[in-house]
């Protein structure tokens, strides 16, 4: 009977160990998700939440946080816009004259992707030139998973094929590598999706040089960061 007992009171007791741990355990997830920076972007169709990933683009999160601390994003505009596609912002004003930025930041794609953070429905990237390192301050929201977009491996050899706007192409190994090395992905919309369904559905025109302009400007009133 006492055998029986302390059998009991063991197996309670190693039951209620493992239910403290998943509890620390959940706790512990929780907290760390937490902890993860947000940051509110005040659009003049409503308010779009983000959250980044700085352990998976460092030096894309900080980045973005500087223009976002130094208010850079302020009464820019959603300037270019395609459904299916994505909304990019964060770089021109109202009347399409782009602000001055710091120096760019190095491409994390490949650092994103090998961590599975990539360019599909609902993650932000950087919006950059042909050069893979020269993202500034403009960025963009998927609204379509984007593969095409995201860091390629390359198989060996020359020429490689390497996917070019959604579609195979062989091309000579140096020029692959340029849509190889992809955009890097640093967050994900977490709250307002109805607004970025909104923007995405805009009306668009060509403005000078411009393609996919809102006929109405999306203005961003506000980025703040929030936690």
């Amino acid at each position: 009977m006492i055998s029986a007992l302390h059998r009991q009171v063991k197996n309670a007791g190693t039951t209620f160990s493992v239910a403290l741990f998943s509890l620390c355990l959940t706790l512990s997830l929780s907290a760390s998700a937490q902890e993860l920076p947000k940051v509110s972007i005040k659009t003049s169709m409503g308010d779009i939440v983000l959250e980044l990933y700085p352990e998976k683009a460092p030096k894309t999160v900080e980045n973005f946080l500087r223009y976002v601390k130094k208010g850079h994003y302020n009464k820019t505009i959603f300037h270019r816009v395609i459904d299916n596609f994505m909304i990019q912002g964060g770089g021109m004003d109202s009347t399409m004259k782009e602000k001055a930025t710091d120096k760019p930041v190095i491409s994390e794609a490949k650092m994103a992707f090998e961590q599975g953070l990539k360019n599909d429905m609902g993650t932000v990237a950087m919006a950059r030139m042909p050069d893979p390192n020269s993202a500034r301050a403009q960025f963009y929201i998927n609204v379509n998973n984007n593969d095409f977009l995201n860091y390629q491996p390359l198989p060996d050899g020359d020429p490689v094929q390497v996917m070019k706007n959604g579609d195979p192409i062989t091309l000579p190994r140096s020029r692959a590598l340029v849509f190889a090395s992809g955009y890097t992905p640093f967050g994900k919309v977490i709250e307002g999706w109805e607004v970025v369904e909104k923007i995405k559905s805009a009306a668009v025109t060509d403005v000078s040089i411009y393609q996919n302009v809102p006929t109405k400007p999306i203005t961003i009133i506000s980025v703040k960061l929030i936690k």
